[in-house]
C-alpha cells in the first residue's frame, strides 16, 4: 500500500520521467517509514467525527489508518465520537466552529446529522463521509462516501449461509436506529433462502447481549446460523452458543485479531471484512488530495472498501495485520 500512494504522490509533486517518479516514492516512503510529511503543503486542519461507542476495536482500526495517512499529508488530526446522535452531531459543530479545513463524518443515524453536514459545507468546509450513510453523503452535500455497500454486503452474507447449507438464521442488531445495521440484516434475508429473524440487543451491555442471544438458542433448537454485526459481538455470541448448547455456526461482520483467531480454528464460520483502515486514510488522503489539486473519486457514487468473505483459509494470511491493528 505505502508504495502505490507513494506513487501516486511522486505523480502529483513532480514531472513524469522516471528517475523524477522514482526518487519521490523513495522520499515519500522513507519519510512515512520515519514518522514525517511525505509532503510540503500547508498544515491543514482535518476533524472525525464517529459514532463509535467506548471500546469498540473496529473504529480504533479506522482511526489508525486516518492518523497515519494525516502524518504523511502533513495533516493535524483531530478525532472525536459519541453513540449518541445528537451529541455526535455537537462534536460536529464543535469542529465547525474550530474552522477545520476538512471534515469527516458517519452517518449512521442521518436525520440527526442532516443540519450540522449542511453547516459545514455551507462554511465553505468540504466533506467526505465514511462507513455509514452512503444513500444519504450526496444528498447531504459531501464529496464523496467510502465505505462498503450495506445492502450488497448483507446480500453477500445472504448468498454464503445458503452455500453453507444453513436453514434458519438470526441477525444480532447491535444499535438500534442505526440505518446500516438494518439494511445489512435486510439485505441477508433478501437473498438468504431460509429463513432469517432479527435480534434486537443493547450493545452497550455485553452480558446482556450475551444472555439475549443464549435465550433465543435456547428457544429455537432450529437455527443454525448466528449473524453478528461487528467484531466485539461475535465472541459474545460464541458463549452463548457454549451456554445453550447449540450446535449453530457463529457468523460475523467486520475482522479484528480475535476474529481472524476463531476464524483460524473454525470457532466462527466467516467474517465480513470491510476494511476499516482503508476508509480512514482513505479519507484523510482524498481530503488532502481535494484541497491540493480539487481532486474528487467516485463520480457521484461510493467509493467501496468491501464487503469481502473472510473464511478460516484467509485468516492466516490475514494475521499478521490484524495483529498490528491494521485490518
Amino acid at each position: 500500500m505505502g508504495a502505490v500512494l507513494a506513487a501516486v504522490l511522486g505523480a502529483s509533486l513532480v514531472g513524469c520521467s522516471s528517475t523524477g517518479g522514482k526518487r519521490a516514492e523513495e522520499r515519500a516512503a522513507r519519510a512515512a517509514a520515519e514518522g514525517r510529511a511525505a509532503v510540503d503543503t500547508p498544515r491543514w486542519t482535518f476533524a472525525m467525527v464517529t459514532h463509535s461507542g467506548d471500546g469498540d476495536t473496529f473504529w480504533d482500526i479506522v482511526q489508525r489508518g486516518a492518523e497515519q495517512a494525516a502524518v504523511k499529508d502533513n495533516i493535524k488530526f483531530l478525532y472525536s465520537h459519541n453513540d449518541e446522535a445528537q451529541q455526535q452531531a455537537q462534536l460536529v459543530q464543535a469542529a465547525i466552529d474550530q474552522k477545520v479545513d476538512g471534515l469527516i463524518v458517519t452517518l449512521a443515524k442521518p436525520d440527526a446529522m442532516k443540519d450540522v453536514v449542511a453547516k459545514a459545507t455551507r462554511a465553505g468546509i468540504p466533506v467526505i463521509t465514511v462507513n455509514s450513510g452512503s444513500a444519504e453523503s450526496e444528498r447531504f452535500g459531501a464529496l464523496t462516501h467510502i465505505g462498503q455497500d450495506e445492502s450488497i454486503a448483507g446480500e453477500a452474507v445472504g448468498e454464503e449461509l445458503n452455500a453453507r447449507g444453513r436453514k434458519k438464521a438470526l441477525c444480532i442488531l447491535h444499535e438500534q436506529g442505526n440505518v446500516g445495521h438494518e439494511q445489512r440484516c435486510a439485505g441477508a434475508k433478501k437473498t438468504f433462502d431460509g429463513q432469517m429473524q432479527n435480534l434486537y440487543v443493547e450493545g452497550t451491555n455485553m452480558p446482556d447481549v450475551q444472555a439475549s442471544i443464549e435465550a433465543k438458542l435456547q428457544a429455537d433448537k432450529n437455527i443454525d446460523a448466528v449473524v453478528t454485526l461487528g467484531a466485539p459481538f461475535a465472541d459474545a455470541a460464541v458463549k452463548a452458543k457454549k451456554t445453550a448448547g447449540s450446535k449453530a455456526e457463529i457468523d460475523t461482520f467486520d475482522l479484528n485479531a480475535k476474529v481472524a483467531t476463531a476464524l483460524q480454528d473454525k470457532t466462527l464460520g466467516f467474517a465480513v471484512d470491510q476494511q476499516p483502515y482503508l476508509q480512514g486514510y482513505e479519507a484523510v488522503d482524498l481530503l488532502w488530495l481535494h484541497r491540493y489539486n480539487g481532486n474528487v473519486l467516485g463520480g457521484g457514487r461510493p467509493v467501496l472498501t468491501g464487503p469481502q468473505i473472510i473464511t478460516s483459509k484467509d485468516a492466516a494470511e490475514l494475521a499478521q495485520y490484524t495483529k498490528r491493528g491494521t485490518r
